[in-house]
C-alpha cells in the first residue's frame, strides 16, 4: 500500500493540473450539458402535466445541435497536434457545416406558439422553447468560435472571417430549407444532387420570402456571434495608462 502512495500523488497532481489548465473548456462542458439535461427536464414536466409528449421534437433538435459541437471540440483538439491537419480540417468542415444549421435551427421553433394547445399557460411554453432554443444557439457559437479558431490559427485572421460570414449565409439557408422545404441534413448525404439542382432553382428563382427571411436570419445571426465574440475579447483589452505630465 505504501509503494502505492506515491504514484496515487503522481497522478491526484496530473489530474488537478489537466483540471486546472483546461477549466474554462471543462465549466463551457459542463453548462451547455447542464442547459441540455434542464431543457429536457422543463418538457418532462410540462408531458407528465399534460398527459402528452408534444413538442418532444424539441429533445431532437436539441440533439441534432450537439452534433456539430462535438465536430468542432474533437476538430480543435486534433488539429493543436497538426497531425493530417490539412486532411482532418476539410472533411471537419464538411461534416460540421451539414449539421451546423442545426443549432439556429431551433430559434424557428417558436412559431409553434402560434398554434398551442391550451393546456398549459402560455408562459410556461415560453420559458421552455427559451431554454431548448438558446441552448441550441450556443452550441453553435462556440463550435463555430472553435472552427473560426482554427482557420485563423492555420490561414490568417481575415480567412477566420470569411468563414464566419460563409457560415452565417450558408447555414441561414440551411434553416430555411430545414423550416420551409423540409429538407434535413441526411439529405445532403443521401440525395446530394437533387438538393443541388433544388438549390440552384431557387437561387435562379428566389422568392421574397427566402430573401427575406435568409437575409434577416443571417444578418441576426451575425450581429450575435459578433457581440458574443466581441464581449470574449472584452476584458483581453488592457486600458491605455494616462501618461503623467
Amino acid at each position: 500500500m505504501l509503494g502505492k502512495f506515491p504514484s496515487e500523488v503522481f497522478m491526484y497532481q496530473k489530474l488537478l493540473a489537466y483540471f486546472s489548465h483546461n477549466k474554462y473548456r471543462l465549466m463551457m462542458f459542463a453548462l451547455l450539458a447542464g442547459a441540455t439535461v434542464f431543457s429536457v427536464a422543463i418538457w418532462r414536466v410540462r408531458s407528465v402535466y399534460t398527459g402528452t409528449g408534444r413538442y418532444a421534437f424539441l429533445i431532437w433538435n436539441l440533439f441534432l445541435a450537439w452534433i456539430p459541437f462535438i465536430i468542432s471540440y474533437f476538430t480543435y483538439t486534433m488539429t493543436i497536434a497538426k497531425k493530417w491537419i490539412y486532411i482532418v480540417i476539410p472533411l471537419a468542415a464538411f461534416f460540421w457545416l451539414i449539421f451546423f444549421p442545426n443549432a439556429p435551427y431551433i430559434l424557428t421553433d417558436f412559431q409553434h406558439l402560434a398554434n398551442r394547445w391550451q393546456d398549459l399557460p402560455v408562459w410556461y411554453d415560453v420559458m421552455m422553447l427559451i431554454w431548448f432554443a438558446f441552448t441550441g444557439l450556443l452550441l453553435g457559437m462556440v463550435s463555430l468560435f472553435l472552427m473560426q479558431e482554427i482557420i485563423r490559427r492555420e490561414f490568417g485572421r481575415w480567412a477566420g472571417w470569411a468563414f464566419v460570414a460563409l457560415v452565417a449565409a450558408l447555414s441561414s439557408a440551411g434553416v430555411y430549407m430545414g423550416r420551409f422545404l423540409r429538407w434535413n441534413s441526411w439529405d445532403i448525404l443521401r440525395n446530394p444532387t437533387g438538393i443541388a439542382l433544388y438549390s440552384f432553382e431557387r437561387v435562379q428563382n428566389p422568392s421574397l420570402q427566402s430573401i427575406g427571411f435568409i437575409g434577416l436570419f443571417a444578418a441576426f445571426f451575425l450581429f450575435l456571434y459578433i457581440t458574443l465574440y466581441t464581449f470574449g475579447h472584452l476584458l483581453l483589452e488592457r486600458p491605455v495608462k494616462e501618461v503623467k505630465s
